[in-house]
């Protein structure tokens, strides 16, 4: 028979998978962008405009589904979310119509959305608030991110643009995953003490309103930065290193991969110096290393990949666990902006970008990026370190429906 601890951790693993799942499509969507160049002949502020269609529903409705699932959780919303957003994927590669195109990577994004903010709520429950349990949950995302470009690369790649639909097996995967984790999740809560009463412990606590909008300024400003990295780093790189398009397609393996790193590592430090010590000063780090991926030529350019691509994830789980505990009463809704608004909301800023880089040059339009991290670690500095409230007695229990899931 499994312990708590040992079903908390199998609860983690299977989220994070399913989690991986999930982010594998907002990867997908900067992914395939380069093949809706070569096959459409799209130019810059149109191909942007594709991530913008997938990021601005998304970064729109997911505080809108946290505010939903703060006052009724909707633990189905995972596995329906998962299939939504790999659908939209699987459909935008059919057809000529580049109005088609947007309305399915909306969908998918709509999808995305849905998910995040009911997965963190749960991922939250499961870890009892541990700030490495966390990094777990956030690095299955973040790995799903860095395997998108090889999957995209895998299916389209070899078939066209045609061969899109296969990008659902992901989502068909996650959606089975989320079943026996909120399984396991339901049994851990049931058995913790005082679990019947935490609805009632939560509202003691007080909301810190200021300080999440500080927060949430910080990971806007992010957000730009690492879209703007995302959807043009194989077009730089490529340009940069005179290598080619696969030179650009290892560029965003190395972008998403060193992504995986920095959320394990943010996790790590997070349990030796306070959340917000360990986020400011790795968006200081990160400043020079996005200036040093623009205004540095050549090969090079990889090692400032990866140092951007860590400075940027560290903060990551760690931007959630903080804004879940400035806004105890209201964690779905904190990690619906912060989980899910650190990988959408910068889209809208990605038809600037490309705007600019049809009238002047890529590497000018990629400048403003290296300002984004300083504006973060402004917004970061002097927020305080909240108080966890954290454990079985301080968490939204999971409504789950027996029917579905026993």
């Amino acid at each position: 028979m499994l312990t708590n601890t040992s079903q908390n951790q199998r609860a983690i693993t299977l989220l994070a998978v399913g989690h991986a799942c999930v982010d594998v499509y907002q990867g997908a969507v900067a992914a395939l962008v380069p093949f809706f160049v070569a096959e459409r002949a799209y130019t810059y502020a149109a191909a942007s405009g594709i991530v913008l269609a997938a990021s601005l529903l998304s970064s729109v409705a997911q505080p809108l589904f946290g505010a939903v699932t703060d006052r009724r959780p909707l633990p189905w919303l995972l596995p329906v979310s998962t299939i939504v957003g790999g659908l939209g994927i699987a459909l935008s590669g059919l057809g000529d119509s580049y109005a088609l195109t947007l309305l399915f990577v909306a969908v998918s994004g709509i999808g995305v959305a849905a998910y995040h903010p009911e997965s963190a709520r749960i991922a939250r429950v499961a870890s009892r608030g541990g700030h490495t349990a966390m990094s777990w949950f956030s690095l299955g995302g973040n790995l799903g991110f860095a395997f998108s470009p090889a999957l995209v690369a895998l299916v389209v790649g070899f078939g066209g643009l045609t061969m899109s639909p296969l990008l659902l097996l992901p989502a068909l995967a996650g959606s089975v995953l989320c079943l026996p984790a909120l399984r396991l999740v339901r049994r851990e809560q049931d058995a913790a003490p005082g679990a019947k009463h935490s609805a009632q412990a939560l509202t003691s606590a007080v909301d810190d309103r200021r300080s999440f909008l500080r927060l949430t300024l910080g990971v806007i400003c992010r957000s730009v930065v690492f879209i703007g990295l995302s959807t043009f780093i194989s077009f730089h790189m490529a340009q940069s290193t005179g290598w080619g398009p696969t030179a650009g397609t290892a560029a965003l393996v190395v972008l998403y991969l060193g992504g995986a790193v920095g959320t394990v590592l943010g996790g790590r430090l997070a349990e030796r110096w306070d959340r917000v010590t360990v986020v400011s000063r790795s968006y200081l780090l990160t400043v020079v290393a996005v200036a040093g991926v623009v205004l540095v030529p050549g090969p090079t350019g990889y090692l400032f990949v990866a140092l951007a691509s860590a400075g940027l994830y560290v903060p990551f789980s760690l931007q959630v666990t903080l804004a879940q505990d400035y806004l105890p009463n209201r964690v779905g809704t904190a990690g619906g902006i912060t989980l899910g608004l650190t990988v959408s909301v910068g889209g809208i800023a990605a038809p600037g970008i490309g705007l600019l880089a049809d009238a002047t040059s890529l590497r000018t339009a990629l400048i403003p990026l290296i300002a984004m991290p300083a504006l973060s670690w402004l917004a970061f500095r002097g927020l305080p370190e909240p108080a966890a409230a954290i454990g079985p007695a301080r968490t939204t229990p999971v409504e789950l429906p027996s029917e579905k899931v026993e």
